[in-house]
């Protein structure tokens, strides 16, 4: 679904020797970009192709040609010539027989034989190894390059006593015969005369290129003479022969290798004998058959292209009779066709593929002198199938469709030259077109409008096009007949007027007038032309190099577009299209060109390099494009937020659009992965149909919805409050429901729930939306990839992360059906609907509803209306059972203790009769409390149960207490309904034997006591540990003095044994007046100022608690240096493995090699190295810096808990060195070190042993300076790339600790007097 157009046309003229002179073959050199023209006079003209590239379409100066002389004898003249690549140099054939090859740049022709017969044809094959001739006797020769003759064949063929020609006959029928190779230059085809019935014919034969084997032939046929062209591809072999079904009418038929034919096609209409056919010649992408027509009047280059079955009509370029016009494809350009006349003007003309899909999603395929009519949004027909056909009095060229204001109108540009108009009526009413041909008017025009190269509405009245004038083809066009002395190419202004009246709803086709108000010339080829849609009445126009201007309607002026600086692509870019974005509430115009490479520009900017087609969507009516639709060479579909390409959120380029394996599974929501290879984006359905239309590369048409566009197109919908239109796309793309009430924001849908009922008034389709709600936000989870832009003031609110979504919902829906929608059976089932899906689900009100039909039925109701609008109960309750789990529909309905409804569940639920109707009929005959308890129990509503048992008597009991014991959260709600005492003290009782088991010591000692039960609460109180709370027990107990005394003793033992001798020194104390060993105690507990005190108090002398503080002090002074010198230790191995590690991260960036790369052991183990001592081969620290004495199970169990925190240092392993950082912080006193630590000071003093004091505070003064400074180089070398000895020195932070920390917390133990200064 695509046209092919004319976007660039160059001629110049070849200034011949004389004017009887013509140009009568012409040779193409691949590697110099060069042609070589001979003509009738025997002289070679060689050109540069370059020099297109720089001259003015149809420019009155003559081309810069070489030329040189073929001395040849008189008479002579070249009747075969090609260009050599191997050779360089020119093969001619003359008519005597002569082959000749000359060397363009030496002048030199050498004669390298003579062909009996005259050349006829000379053919290289496409391999470059073998040249194929014909000789005017119908022999082929085929030689190699060095003109060693491999073998000879006769042409012709005649059956064994059958009549022969002479060969001076047989030589004047060998004119215009011809070689066509295959690609792969192993076959060559040929057509020879054959003698059948008396008559000579014609046919196709192929030839083994290798053996010169005849590998098939066609059937004979009336052939063309010399008209024989093999796609490059091999697949066909196109011909042209007369039918004589057909009154005579000339076709193009196509042969397989084994001579078959395949398929064909009229070149003229049937009977019209005037029509024949010159030449036929393939592109090199063997897409384009182009062929020389010659007419009644002219002659006319056509071009066609096959899809879908089908051939069209694509180009048709006239020229006179006269002209004797000759083309060839350039072989390096599949889109570049080089024509040349008789009298050497030479025209290169440069052709484009443009979708023939508008941007209102209307196709119009050019065919011919028809335009195939096929709006998009109605059907995907792909041609030839069509809606309905324009048809026109010649082949149509060029066309330029107009729809905005309501206005649709079509200007065609055709082959005589004529242009012709249509409006369309609105397309709504175009189905009632199906199936009709417009016949379609020429307008009526008084000036020459030259030959349209390019062609534009500017408005509803008014085209903008570039015409070239001066052409020799354009002698041809109607409106030559009006003199002109214009040469060159013109930027033009054609005015349009209808003096007819548009009648609505048809087709006005007739009435058109054109008159040019306005030309100027163009100094520089335009390559395309682009509608400003931001600015009345203008265009932009692109000229050669990729520099685009604004053009103004009737200004005749061409003016630098309106911005910063003028856009300028990269290189010329043939598609050009123009986007009107809005950028902040302003309409801007975005400027897309795409060159033949592939490069992607936008406003003058790369944007992708690989991309093979482009389009616009537009999610709005306003005509403000949303998104760009790009496909890759790569088949992978982009969909581009036109807001990112303005803020330039594309920075990542061109990178973007390049997919490679791993990112195909990482981000397989940015792009769409086209499964047809080599497909085109040809348009898009904008607004809510969101759909990509491709055309797959065998003709056919996909469309397809890609997610982004769709969930945009939902967006808009919502943002509108169009909540029907909304609801229909997340139907119809089977996008989760949830969409809406997330985009549109949840707490905003509650209010407008009501006109979303309204708006949808389906009450299927209600129903299907509340089935899939679900208490989270798919835009963050489903559809996380995708972002979402803001639309409207509702439209996304704040999430409200509440979890009650679901419920809301479906309660404020519930709520407008029940207003808004009147009763019927289907919204009854619609609020079941809503209730059991709602969060939890209400299954107990859904019951309530069908309870109520239930009961209606059975009471046989007059009420026939309510009837109606109600489902039955079995419809609703299986309606209800298909929503929900049986079972707990079940369970619902005994919960509401009706055992009929029940027993109706368990039917509708399929349910075996054995299993449940025992129970229901068990359970009809207990009392009504019992069966609500034993529902209860069933459901697990453990309270109802209670408080059921409770209702039930005395008797119930023991079943009450089972019942508590089991469910023990059931206590507090027992002691609230059980008043009588006694069995409230069981209660309370049996929750206090609860808590015992749960080791709940001292809540259930509280209950013990609460129902009286001291035992059991002085050995609560016991397993707690709390002594205090024992002996007050046993002081309730009436306890003597003696078992007071015994039980003091026992929880002295027991209270020291748990590591706490302080309190044990005070049972010792109080109860048991033993003064030594509480004594003893304090001591153990490092309580010195305390057992200092007891000693004063009761023996007036402190002995025993001075040699133990003496003994303690010399211990603490010991450790406290031991310390000191594994703090000098850690530290030293510490700065040695920083070093190391910083040397060798050194030596690996100098080599440019990743640390990651080394192998950690090999680092580790070489840091170990460094240094010979080791630090951890010592013993660890054995208490705090105050607790040194391994005697007491304080001590021990400090050591513990202080070794399982520091863990485990590896040397030479890779986290030795935040080991050693986190060992040395371990290493600091803890808080009730020092608080031990300054009582002991305290105690010296009080004793008079001022000098241990003194040297027991030096010494941890000493350790803890040493400790912080240690810590405070480590942490700081940790963040330093460099370790230098002199800044980071161990003497000048222990000498700043020691100056500023005195101060601090840390510190606050020491003594006043004991400091030094």
């Amino acid at each position: 679904m695509k046209n092919l157009k004319l976007f660039s046309e160059v001629s110049q003229n070849i200034q011949l020797q004389s004017s009887e002179e013509v140009v009568r073959f012409a040779a193409y050199d691949i590697d110099q970009s060069r042609l070589f023209f001979a003509s009738s006079a025997n002289f070679v003209y060689t050109l540069q192709l370059s020099s297109f590239q720089n001259g003015r379409a149809g420019a009155k100066n003559a081309l810069s040609v070489e030329v040189c002389s073929l001395d040849t004898e008189p008479g002579d003249f070249i009747t075969a010539f090609d260009y050599l690549a191997e050779k360089e140099s020119l093969l001619i054939g003359t008519s005597h027989g002569l082959l000749l090859v000359h060397n363009v740049e030496s002048d030199v022709t050498e004669l390298v034989g003579n062909i009996e017969g005259g050349v006829k044809c000379i053919s290289p094959s496409p391999t470059g190894d073998l040249l194929g001739l014909i000789t005017g006797l119908g022999q082929l020769l085929v030689m190699t390059y060095d003109w060693v003759l491999m073998y000879e064949r006769a042409l012709g063929e005649v059956p064994e006593g059958g009549y022969v020609r002479e060969a001076d006959d047989l030589s004047v029928n060998c004119a215009g015969i011809s070689i066509s190779w295959r690609g792969d230059g192993k076959y060559f085809a040929t057509m020879g005369e054959v003698l059948e019935s008396g008559s000579m014919s014609k046919k196709i034969k192929i030839w083994d290129s290798d053996s010169g084997a005849l590998q098939s032939s066609s059937e004979t046929k009336d052939f063309m003479q010399g008209i024989l062209e093999w796609m490059p591809s091999g697949a066909k072999i196109a011909a042209v022969y007369k039918r004589k079904s057909d009154d005579g009418g000339l076709s193009i038929a196509f042969f397989e290798r084994n001579g078959l034919e395949r398929s064909s096609f009229r070149i003229g209409e049937p009977g019209d004998a005037t029509v024949s056919c010159e030449t036929l010649k393939w592109n090199s992408a063997s897409d384009l058959l182009a062929g020389v027509v010659s007419c009644k009047t002219y002659d006319a280059i056509r071009v066609w292209f096959f899809s879908n079955n089908h051939w069209y009509l694509k180009q048709e370029i006239r020229y006179p009779r006269e002209a004797g016009v000759t083309f060839m494809w350039d072989p390096t350009k599949p889109l570049q066709l080089i024509c040349w006349t008789l009298s050497g003007q030479v025209t290169v003309r440069n052709f484009m593929w443009l979708t023939a899909v508008m941007e209102d999603s209307t196709a119009f395929v050019i065919d011919n002198s028809k335009i195939l009519v096929t709006p998009l949004s109605l059907s995907l027909m792909p041609p030839p199938m069509h809606l309905f056909s324009l048809s026109f009095s010649s082949a149509v060229r060029d066309i330029a469709y107009y729809s905005r204001n309501s206005k649709n109108c079509l200007a065609v540009f055709l082959s005589d030259g004529n242009l012709s108009f249509v409006e369309f009526p609105a397309p709504n009413t175009w189905e009632d077109l199906e199936g009709k041909v417009v016949n379609v008017e020429i307008s009526d025009c008084k000036t020459a409008l030259g030959s349209f190269v390019h062609l534009l509405w500017l408005d509803g009245h008014s085209l903008l096009c570039v015409s070239a004038y001066g052409s020799s083809h354009n002698t041809c066009l109607s409106s030559a007949a009006y003199e002109t002395d214009l040469h060159g190419s013109y930027l033009q202004e054609v005015e349009v007027v209808c003096y007819e009246d548009h009648v609505p709803d048809q087709v006005t086709y007739s009435g058109f007038k054109a008159s040019v108000i306005f030309q100027t010339l163009l100094e520089s080829p335009v390559m395309a032309l682009a509608w400003n849609p931001s600015k009345r009445d203008s265009a932009f126009v692109e000229f050669e190099g990729g520099k685009v201007l604004g053009y103004a309607s009737r200004s005749g002026i061409l003016e630098t577009r309106i911005s910063d600086d003028s856009v300028c692509f990269s290189s010329t870019c043939p598609w050009v299209r123009v986007a009107q974005v809005d950028a902040g509430g302003v309409h801007k115009p975005l400027i897309c060109g795409l060159d033949d490479m592939g490069r992607l520009y936008i406003n003058g900017k790369s944007l992708c390099n690989n991309c093979s087609s482009f389009s616009f969507y537009s999610e709005l009516a306003n005509e403000v494009v949303t998104h760009l639709i790009i496909l890759t060479k790569q088949d992978f579909l982009f969909i581009v937020d036109t807001k990112d390409v303005l803020q330039g959120d594309l920075s990542l380029g061109n990178v973007y659009f390049v997919i490679d394996g791993r990112r195909r599974d990482e981000e397989n929501m940015s792009y769409v992965n086209i499964w047809e290879r080599g497909a085109k984006v040809i348009g898009v359905l904008n607004g809510d149909e969101a759909a990509v239309v491709l055309q797959t590369m065998r003709g056919n048409l996909e469309c397809i919805y890609p997610r982004k566009l769709v969930l945009s197109s939902i967006t808009n919908a919502l943002a509108q409050q169009r909540f029907r239109d909304a609801l229909n796309l997340v139907r119809r793309h089977r996008i989760d429901f949830n969409v809406i009430v997330d985009l549109y924001g949840w707490q905003a849908f509650l209010q407008s729930a009501a006109e979303f009922v309204e708006q949808v008034n389906n009450l299927n389709h209600v129903t299907e939306f509340v089935c899939a709600m679900k208490n989270e936000d798919v835009t963050e989870t489903l559809y996380n990839n995708f972002s979402f832009s803001k639309k409207g003031d509702k439209v996304f609110q704040l999430k409200d992360r509440c979890s009650n979504k679901v419920s809301s919902v479906l309660q404020a829906i519930r709520k407008a059906l029940e207003e808004h929608i009147p009763e019927s059976p289907s919204r009854e089932l619609c609020i079941l609907t809503t209730l059991a899906r709602s969060d939890p689900p209400a299954i107990e009100e859904s019951l309530m509803r069908i309870k109520s039909v239930r009961e209606m039925e059975l009471l046989n109701s007059s009420d026939d209306i309510r009837k109606k609008s109600c489902p039955s109960a079995e419809e609703a309750l299986k309606h209800l059972l298909w929503l929900l789990d049986s079972e707990a529909v079940f369970e619902a309905a005994l919960g509401l203790y009706d055992l009929n409804l029940a027993a109706i569940v368990a039917l509708n639920s399929q349910r075996d009769p054995k299993e449940f109707l025992p129970y229901l009929q068990e359970l009809e005959k207990m009392p009504e409390s019992l069966m609500h308890f034993n529902i209860n129990i069933k459901l697990k509503r453990f309270d109802s149960a209670l408080r059921n048992i409770v209702s039930v008597g005395d008797g119930y009991f023991p079943d009450c207490m089972n019942l508590i014991k089991k469910n023990p959260q059931l206590f507090p709600l027992g002691l609230q309904l059980i008043t009588d005492p006694e069995k409230k003290e069981t209660v309370l009782e049996a929750w206090a034997d609860h808590l015992i088991d749960e080791k709940r010591f001292e809540d259930a000692a509280t209950m013990y006591l609460c129902c009286c039960k001291l035992e059991k609460a002085s050995k609560a109180y016991r397993e707690f540990g709390d002594w205090s709370g024992v002996l007050r027990v046993g002081a309730l107990m009436k306890l003597g003095k003696d078992e007071i005394l015994k039980l003091a003793y026992e929880l002295c033992e027991e209270v020291n044994a748990l590591g706490k001798p302080a309190e044990a020194a005070k049972i010792a104390l109080d109860y048991c007046r033993d003064i030594s060993g509480g004594i003893s105690l304090l001591i153990n507990a490092r309580e010195w100022e305390e057992a200092l005190r007891v000693s004063f108090l009761h023996t007036a002398d402190g002995s025993v608690v001075k040699s133990s503080a003496l003994e303690c002090a010399s211990g603490l002074v010991s450790e406290f240096k031991e310390s000191i010198e594994k703090v000098g230790k850690y530290l030293t191995r510490y700065l040695a493995v920083r070093q190391r590690r910083l040397l060798l991260a050194a030596k690996l960036k100098s080599e440019e090699r990743s640390v990651v790369d080394l192998d950690e052991d090999t680092a580790s183990e070489a840091s170990s190295n460094l240094s010979g001592m080791s630090a951890y081969t010592l013993g660890t620290r054995r208490g705090s810096a105050a607790s040194v004495s391994s005697s007491t199970a304080t001590s021990r169990a400090r050591d513990l808990r202080r070794q399982r925190k520091s863990g485990k240092i590896r040397a030479g392993s890779a986290g030795e060195e935040m080991a050693l950082v986190d060992h040395l912080k371990g290493m600091r006193m803890t808080d009730g070190g020092m608080r031990e630590l300054k009582s002991l000071l305290i105690c010296l003093v009080t004793l008079g042993e001022t000098e241990s004091a003194q040297k027991l505070q030096q010494s941890a003064e000493n350790f803890q300076v040493s400790q912080v400074s240690a810590v405070e180089l480590a942490q700081d070398t940790m963040s330093s790339e460099i370790v230098d000895e002199e800044v980071y020195c161990f003497e000048h932070y222990a000498k700043k600790t020691r100056s500023t920390a005195r101060e601090s917390d840390t510190f606050s133990w020491m003594l006043k007097v004991f400091i030094s200064p």
